[in-house]
């Protein structure tokens, strides 16, 4: 797979919080970060860690996607809209932000399906707890998966494998 057309990643879609779709194909070429996020997490703090990652390595071809999820503890309660404010205002975060949407169970958005089957994990498929990290190498083929505990700090050297 490591043809760049033939990776399934790059057929798939999200949604921002304004309705507008982002098709991953936009992101060929890209090492691609998809982290789960929730505003009201004892992980919050990582979004520091997130948007410096994204500011260190945007301009090598690093982009960051935040995608809200409400399924952990109901940690993400906010509508789209204020949890982007929230986002932007408590924690600085420019990185692109997606809509709310569910990681795990039936309604599972389209990224993380894929994603989690990509790379399944230590403990079987499902997301565990609000941000779990993929790493989506610059041709889609690879899928580095990280536990929420882990900081975005501890991931530069694989980022740096892959740019």
């Amino acid at each position: 797979m490591s043809n760049t057309s033939s990776s399934p990643f790059y057929d798939l879609k999200a949604v921002k919080p304004n309705g507008q779709v982002l098709a991953m194909d936009s992101l060929r070429g890209q090492v691609v970060l998809v982290v789960n996020t929730a505003t009201q997490c004892g992980l919050t703090p990582q979004f520091a860690g997130l948007e410096a990652l994204h500011q260190k390595y945007k301009d090598r071809g690093l982009s960051v996607l935040g995608f809200p999820c409400d399924q952990f503890a109901h940690q993400e309660p906010v509508a789209d809209s204020d949890m982007v404010e929230v986002c932007r205002v408590n924690h600085g975060v420019t990185f692109p932000l997606m809509a709310k949407s569910d990681v795990n169970g039936p309604e599972t958005n389209e990224v993380f399906r894929y994603l989690k089957s990509a790379n399944k994990g230590f403990l079987g498929e499902d997301i565990k707890w609000n941000f779990g990290k993929f790493l989506v190498s610059r041709d889609g083929a690879e899928v580095l998966r990280f536990a929420p505990t882990t900081v975005p700090e501890q991931l530069e050297k694989d980022i740096e494998a892959l740019l």
